[in-house]
């Protein structure tokens, strides 16, 4: 192995500072949400000050949220405390799929965005529910 540890600094066969990856951001379902926040951010930018801390606040903090509570999860040691994480990101994932449809109401974004979004997101519940499912089992298996 080519790889030399300073603390929690990584080096790779480079000998250059390598970003040390947190076990949640290997979830596609982290990154998919992450993905979408990212987006949805950037989109938030572009919206009338007068939403600043109205729409735009509620859409990126329930984005946020998304991703957040997914990794909150993740690294929780007991199982009700790892579903409980999910749990919540599914209810923002919900939030979030609201905030679009608001944004799409006040015609600040187009119906075809506005569409893909939501699904994205139902994408990311699906995926959330997934892995409840894993830990219900593994949880189960370890009675």
């Amino acid at each position: 192995m080519n790889i030399r540890e300073t603390g929690n600094q990584d080096y790779g066969s480079t000998g250059h500072l390598e970003k040390a990856i947190a076990g949640f951001e290997k979830l596609w379902v982290w990154q998919k949400a992450h993905k979408l926040m990212q987006e949805i951010h950037k989109f938030c930018k572009t919206l009338p000050k007068d939403e600043r801390f109205r729409l735009r606040d509620q859409i990126e903090r329930c984005s946020s949220s998304v991703c957040d509570n997914i990794a909150e999860g993740y690294t929780s040691y007991y199982y009700n405390d790892k579903i409980k994480g999910f749990y919540t990101a599914r209810k923002e994932a919900g939030e979030t799929q609201n905030q679009i449809r608001k944004l799409s109401g006040k015609n600040y974004l187009d119906s075809r965005q506005s569409q893909k979004w939501v699904e994205d997101y139902e994408e990311v519940i699906r995926g959330i529910n997934g892995y409840i499912r894993y830990i219900r089992e593994k949880k189960g298996a370890k009675r």
